[in-house]
Formats: C-alpha cells, structure tokens, sequence
C-alpha cells in the first residue's frame, strides 16, 4: 500500500469518526431532557421510608382548561361591571347547604315527623334537573340544623333547592319544570306540602346570576416552551416535584395541592397525556406544558396568581423555557403586573358579592 492510499485511508477514517461524533454529540443535544439520577435515588428512598404513599389529587369540580358553556370564554377582567339589577336577590337566613343567592328553595311543610330512612329512599334516583344540581335537606328535630337527610335521625321540615345557574349557562324553564317534578315526588312521599316560588322570576333571577357569573369567570393559562432539547415526562415531574406539586388521577397532569385536604388545587400543570403513558415515557419528548389556575375555586389567601407566576418562572429558568400566553406571545413582567391588579379587583367584586373565590358558594357557581 502506497503512502498516498494509506494517508487517504486514514483521513477517510478521522473524518467518518468526526461525522459519527457529531451525529452523537447532536442526538445527545436533542434527545429529551431526563431527571437527575441522584434525585430519583432520594425520592425512592424516601418513598420506602414514608411506607410508599401516594399523594391523590384533590377533587375539582371542572377542569380549569375547559368551559363547557357556550357563553363563557376567555376571562373578562371587568370589576367594574355593575352586579345584576332588576329582580332582586334574597336576602334571607341562609340555612344549610342551600343558599338563597344561588338557589332555589322550595320548603316543604310536614303535619308532623319524618324519619331520614323514609326521606333517603324518597330521593329521586338522580339528582339533577337537566344540568343543575338539585339538593334535598331536612330541619334535624335534635340540633334544630339543616342537613342532608340522614338515616335514624327524625326531621320537622324538609327544604328542595335546585341551582340558579352553574357554567352551563342559567336554570331555564324545562329544568326550572323538571325540578318542580322531583321536588313534588320527594313531598308526595314523605306526605309533605311544597311551596315553589314563581317560575318566570326564578328564572329571571338565574339569568341575572348568569351574567354577572359570565362577566367574571377567570380561568388563567400558562404555557412553558421548551427553548432547545425537549423534556421528558420524568425530567418534568422531577422539576415540578419540587415546587410542591404532586401527580394527578389523569397521567399527564399534576396539582398544587391546598392546605387544606378536599378543596381543589391551587393550580394545575399539564403536558401530553401521550407521553406519560408512552411504553418507554424517558424517549417521549415534550416541547411545552401549561399551567393553569381556576380563580373562582381557589381561596384568595391561597395567592394562587403569585404562586403560579412564581412556579412558571422557576420551571422556565430550570428547564431552559420561556413563558407564553397560548397563542406563543411572551409574558412579559409588566403583562404579568397588569394581570396581577385585574384579579385583586376580581377578588374584591366576589367577595362584595358574597361570592368570595374559594368559598362553597363560589365554587358550586364555578362549576
């Protein structure tokens, strides 16, 4: 072999071996970003320790990325609006669950004492009329309180609500018909007497309701891009992990739980449900996920808005992303000011409604 073959052959050979590292070095680049190892290490460990419990995700009436009303869109930053006149609004005792400002109450009178075993199989088989809830109580003879009906127990009255309006838009006059129909059945069979208010000024009412709901219904989202290697579901939930944020029912989606057990969560992230179930999920690459926040159902003391600004810059800084609205225009610290003083004016616009975010009203109107 001439020395000319040979110097061919051994720059064939370098320049084949800096293709094939290049080819390495970019696959490594743009491969999904996987968690660290030394993390998993503690966490599993920890798991052993701790006897293996899983966190649960807390229930939420309506998933924050989604609003089953036709009438109900993006936010709308309106505090200013003024709250429903024309028919008034109740402003009597508010008696257990029910509440006069978001429901329909039809007392039921008895002739004397009906026991909670008679009361529960007298319930309708479903508890809806149409797309609302409906609720029966009973006036307990012992503690003199308004409850659910429970067996054993021995009631003087009895009370059938139906709701005013939720995120299906305001009670109507077929489910306003429907609600008088189970509301009767229930009385019939406890020999009950009801008293249902007018139709056409419920209805009116829950229209009223409805708009001042529409006009003040906040759902915020987030979206966190990746910037250059994609990630993979683990290296996602590693991160996320850490700002305290827990796995969900749903794969895909995790939570930020409350303090307190029950409620919904603060805020919830969200990535390609494709890939968490994926057979091997470390290849699944994921280029962006969301964040979302649910104002009406979280308690204002909670500071979900500074939770999740704060938890969307610290995923983006760790993770190599940027923070974007859902058309892909950057958030900027001065739209993330100007959104921040909307909502404390939301806040306040709820709470002089006796509609405070977090609370049962809220959550149930919310809904």
């Amino acid at each position: 072999m001439s020395n000319l073959t040979l110097a061919l052959a051994i720059l064939g050979g370098l320049v084949l071996a800096a293709v094939v590292g290049y080819e390495t070095m970019m696959s490594r680049r743009n491969a999904p970003r996987q968690p660290d190892a030394v993390d998993i290490a503690l966490d599993e460990a920890e798991r052993a320790m701790s006897g293996g419990g899983d966190g649960s995700e807390p229930v939420l009436h309506v998933d924050p990325n989604q609003v089953s009303s036709n009438d109900r869109h993006e936010p709308l930053f309106d505090p200013d609006l003024p709250a429903p006149s024309g028919v008034p609004v109740p402003t009597g005792e508010r008696r257990g669950g029910l509440d006069p400002l978001i429901d329909v109450i039809a007392p039921v009178s008895l002739d004397g004492l009906a026991s909670g075993d008679a009361a529960i199989a007298a319930m309708p088989p479903t508890r809806r009329a149409g797309s609302k809830p409906v609720a029966i109580e009973g006036l307990n003879e012992h503690n003199g309180q308004w409850e659910p009906p429970v067996a054993g127990q021995r009631y003087s009255a009895f009370q059938v609500g139906v709701q005013l309006a939720n995120r299906t838009g305001a009670l109507n006059e077929i489910e306003y018909s429907e609600f008088v129909v189970k509301a009767q059945a229930f009385a019939d069979a406890v020999n009950g007497a009801p008293e249902f208010p007018e139709m056409l000024d419920e209805v009116a009412r829950a229209r009223e309701l409805d708009q001042f709901a529409s006009a003040h219904d906040a759902q915020l989202g987030f979206v966190l891009r990746a910037l250059h290697a994609a990630w993979s579901p683990g290296y996602v939930q590693q991160n996320a992990a850490r700002l305290g944020f827990v796995a969900g029912i749903i794969p895909g989606r995790m939570v930020l739980p409350t303090s307190e057990a029950g409620l919904p969560p603060i805020l919830g992230l969200a990535f390609d449900t494709q890939a968490a179930l994926a057979d091997d999920p470390a290849q699944s690459a994921i280029r962006e996920l969301s964040l979302s926040l649910d104002v009406p159902q979280v308690d204002r003391g909670e500071e979900p808005f500074r939770r999740m600004r704060e938890a969307a810059a610290t995923l983006a800084r760790e993770m190599d992303g940027v923070v974007t609205d859902s058309d892909g225009q950057l958030l900027r610290d001065e739209t993330m000011d100007v959104i921040g003083n909307d909502l404390e004016q939301l806040y306040d616009t709820l709470d002089a409604r006796d509609l405070a975010a977090g609370s049962p009203l809220a959550r149930r109107l919310f809904s």
